[in-house]
């Protein structure tokens, strides 16, 4: 009897635990947005992408060789989904994926 009621214990526990595991998987990281700038985690669930292309242009615009600057900055919108505001600098805006983002040569990546 008393391993009877061992193994439906068990079976019970292991269940809670999966539904627990299961229900918990899809779920968002939760960051702060202002100004349509993502914070600085990647997350599961996408907010809304931006326009990659039209806020590269603008932060590029004054770049002395501008189409570098956009396809390094098209890559870094890509996988941080924002662009900071500006033609320079204001790299913290967009959280430590875009700042911490690095070229195999260890050099900032991202304009």
């Amino acid at each position: 009897m008393a391993l009877r009621e061992l193994v439906l214990t068990g079976s019970v526990l292991f269940f809670l635990i999966a539904v627990v595991e299961i229900s918990t998987y899809n779920l968002p990281v939760v960051g702060d947005q202002e100004d349509g700038l993502s914070g600085g985690g990647r997350r599961l669930v996408q907010e809304g992408k931006i326009d990659c292309g039209g806020k590269c242009a603008v932060r590029c615009s004054e770049h002395s060789r501008p189409n570098l600057c956009a396809r390094a900055c098209g890559t870094c919108c890509a996988r941080c989904n924002c662009v900071p505001p500006g033609t320079s600098g204001n790299r913290e805006l967009c959280g430590t994926c875009y700042a911490n983002m690095t070229t195999h040569g260890n050099r900032t990546k991202c304009p």
